[in-house]
């Protein structure tokens, strides 16, 4: 069966195209440097926003149009695999990503749980035997079942602690099985909502163990995928303990966990925790941590995560920069963690949306290559720390610096002099390398 009957498999057209079927900036096969597009952006596909999300709210029930709706439990599961796998052709998407209830619904217990698993996974692996698309990574999802109400690894019930293991267990099976190159921890409800009745340090020492039985087991089976901690600092829980980049590598510094992690990024993560995308990209990336990309954005009038495809060519150009200079994502990749408005219920918006963002990160991908090339932001960047590479600068940077000689050295300098930050020429220049990829 055919589910997406109208739309063709989705090619580059170029800028002038009026196709709304087509690409017209993401040309997978077009070098950019040394790699092609395809291989600098390992696009993915969020198997739970695409083939699960049904459009509903906090105040509103679901209102998507999909043409599985008439089905349920597991027939609804198989006929999603099935779409799934359509709509990663037609879309030509190197990777995808889900959690274990995305792919198949939660049994009666546990066993059922697992058995149902067992089912959509056959079924995956054999359409994967045939599709260019392969798992970037899976995750288990232990926030939506209220049996999470106080958390998993971070709980206050060993019982519930266990069923949490369980889960990651078997996602850790599915993931080696399916050849997933990253293994994702979000902890949507690892925090607390008060200090009232909650013990922080055992729920975080708890986690750490956690954590720490999750690397011993995918070392056990021969599961060599990447590990990634996705941080978010509040929403459902009003505070979690992988706030944001900065606090999920002390956490992992503190637990000896650092050299089997690194950061999954959300840009809608980022803004909720004050931060810009290229912030949390660029402190995890200074700190040889940045791993793969949950790629979105928020609304700035909004204050929750609203989770829209990335439009904004600004934001995508910088985010770029920072992959690029990062040496680009190595076994992560950009995972479309986005969702369709509500207004966008038809089936092809969703081919819309993705076709949006696509074109938006490869818009972002051209430019920031070509700054960096041209050595734009680096060239200044060097200049205005120019100080602190000869005199007392370089003493400073070298360790041989002290108080008494800077003291010293300070009451001989006379009249202090400092450069302006040519912000707002940075800006304007940047604009100028984006008008410019239009222009061509």
């Amino acid at each position: 069966m055919a589910f997406f009957e109208n739309v063709n498999r989705i090619k580059y057209e170029g800028a002038e195209s009026t196709n709304p079927f087509a690409f017209k900036y993401y040309h997978p096969e077009e070098k950019i440097g040394d790699k092609t597009m395809e291989e600098h952006l390992r696009f993915a596909v969020a198997y739970w926003h695409t083939f699960t999300g049904d459009g509903s709210d906090p105040f509103g029930d679901g209102n998507m149009v999909r043409p599985w709706d008439h089905l349920k439990g597991m027939d609804l599961a198989k006929a999603r695999v099935e779409a799934a796998f359509e709509f990663f052709e037609k879309l030509n998407v190197p990777y995808f990503c889900f959690h274990d209830i995305d792919i198949a619904p939660e049994g009666e217990d546990l066993k059922g749980t697992l058995q149902n698993l067992d089912t959509i996974v056959d079924m995956i692996e054999k359409y994967m035997k045939t599709s260019k698309t392969k798992l970037l990574w899976n995750t288990a999802n232990m926030f939506t079942h209220p049996r999470f109400v106080h958390g998993a690894a971070t709980t206050n019930n060993a019982d519930v602690y266990a069923h949490a293991a369980a889960k990651v267990k078997k996602g850790l099976e599915i993931g080696k099985r399916l050849g997933g190159q990253n293994y994702v921890f979000w902890g949507g409800r690892e925090g607390y909502e008060t200090l009232l009745n909650t013990d922080m340090k055992l729920e975080q020492d708890n986690l750490a163990r956690f954590l720490h039985m999750a690397v011993d087991y995918a070392k056990e089976i021969g599961f060599d995928a990447q590990f990634l901690i996705e941080p978010k600092p509040k929403e459902p829980t009003k505070h979690q303990y992988d706030y944001d980049v900065a606090t999920a590598l002390s956490f992992l510094q503190k637990y000896d966990l650092q050299n089997h992690f690194k950061i999954n990024i959300e840009a809608n993560h980022a803004t909720l925790a004050g931060h810009t995308f290229e912030h949390e990209l660029r402190t995890a990336r200074m700190n040889g941590m940045l791993g793969s990309v949950d790629a979105n954005q928020g609304d700035t009038l909004l204050g929750w995560d609203t989770d829209e495809f990335p439009t904004d060519l600004y934001s995508t150009t910088l985010a770029m920069y920072e992959i690029l200079k990062n040496g680009g994502l190595e076994r992560g990749g950009l995972n479309f963690d986005a969702k369709v408005r509500r207004g966008s219920f038809e089936p092809d918006d969703l081919f819309h949306a993705h076709i949006a963002g696509m074109d938006s990160f490869a818009v972002g991908l051209r430019v920031a290559h070509r700054l960096i090339e041209d050595r734009v932001l680096d060239d200044f960047i060097e200049k205005r720390y120019a100080s602190f590479t000869d005199g007392i600068g370089k003493d400073i940077v070298e360790g041989k610096a002290d108080f008494h000689s800077l003291e010293k050295y300070a009451l001989g300098i006379g009249k202090i002099k400092n450069q302006s930050g040519r912000l707002e020429k940075i800006k304007a220049t940047i604009n100028q390398y984006l008008l410019q990829e239009f222009s061509k």
